[in-house]
């Protein structure tokens, strides 16, 4: 249907010669219009130059020539008027058969597309993958279960054990006695020797108790 349309290969190529020879034809034309235009132009001066000399006769006959070329010149111009829609109808036509074609080609390779890729195929496929995944979120959640005696242990006892132990730190803190500060050096005058001071019973208890810590 569409070669009896817009032809085939062999016709576009015969189109394109056409064209090809339609603007040899104008550029043809365009040159012969020039040429008749400057004759034109020189009748007309040649009949200035026999108004000048008096020769009325002779004028005419430029006048008359002038016209002749003119004819010639809108007769040409009609010519390249008609070469140029021609042109036009050839190219207009040349666009649509590429066009065609070009979605000819596309609607075969989506129809060699749609057989290679079978809906069919297309489902399985994505059975197979969705099987796939299933079967290594199955592998990840047994390789993340405890095994052997961890996998005895309560996780709510554990968690009880690990409050106490907080619990416990929490309270050794508080029970701890606070830093003392470093008593003074007490200046003793030249010549004296210090005289060692008594410490208290608390004293003496504290001091004890931070060496064992030391230990």
């Amino acid at each position: 249907m569409f070669n009896r349309l817009f032809g085939k290969p062999k016709q576009e190529t015969n189109a394109l010669t056409t064209l090809d020879k339609l603007n040899e034809t104008l550029e043809m034309l365009e040159k012969k219009e020039k040429v008749l235009l400057k004759k034109a132009a020189a009748e007309v001066e040649k009949a200035k130059e026999f108004t000048r000399g008096k020769n009325k006769r002779a004028a005419i006959q430029c006048l008359k020539r002038k016209r002749l070329y003119e004819q010639q010149i809108e007769q040409l111009g009609n010519f390249q008027l008609r070469i140029h829609d021609q042109m036009i109808m050839l190219e207009g036509a040349k666009a649509t058969t590429e066009t065609v074609d070009a979605l000819r080609t596309g609607a075969a390779a989506m129809k060699a597309m749609q057989k290679a890729t079978n809906i069919d195929d297309v489902d399985k496929t994505m059975d197979e993958i969705n099987e796939q995944t299933e079967n290594m979120k199955q592998i990840q959640e047994a390789l993340s279960t405890p095994i052997g005696a961890a996998a005895d242990f309560d996780e709510d006892e554990l968690e009880a054990e690990l409050e106490e132990l907080e619990g416990a730190e929490l309270e050794e803190q508080l029970l701890q006695p606070a830093t003392t500060a470093p008593a003074a050096p007490v200046q003793v005058p030249a010549g004296k020797r210090p005289v060692p001071q008594k410490r208290t019973a608390e004293e003496e208890e504290l001091a004890n108790l931070q060496a064992e810590m030391a230990l």
